[in-house]
């Protein structure tokens, strides 16, 4: 159980640490922004990881929580 967390979280480091999804998170519009929001949280294993893991979509703003669950 703890193996399958742990690659949770490795999972949500990378998307955490991905030019498309921090971009999106960071300008909240464009076309990262657009591809996070209806493309690639449906297909990319770290982006639902990400989700999976903080709680919070790929493409909405960082929390601090959500960053600590990441890391911790």
């Amino acid at each position: 159980m703890e193996k399958d967390t742990d690659r949770l979280k490795k999972k949500a480091a990378a998307c955490l640490n991905c030019p498309i999804c921090s971009r999106a998170r960071e300008k909240q519009r464009g076309l990262a922004y657009l591809f996070t929001k209806y493309i690639d949280r449906k297909l990319c294993p770290n982006c639902k990881a990400f989700e999976t893991v903080t709680g919070q979509l790929a493409h909405e703003p960082l929390r601090a929580d959500a960053r600590r669950k990441i890391l911790s």
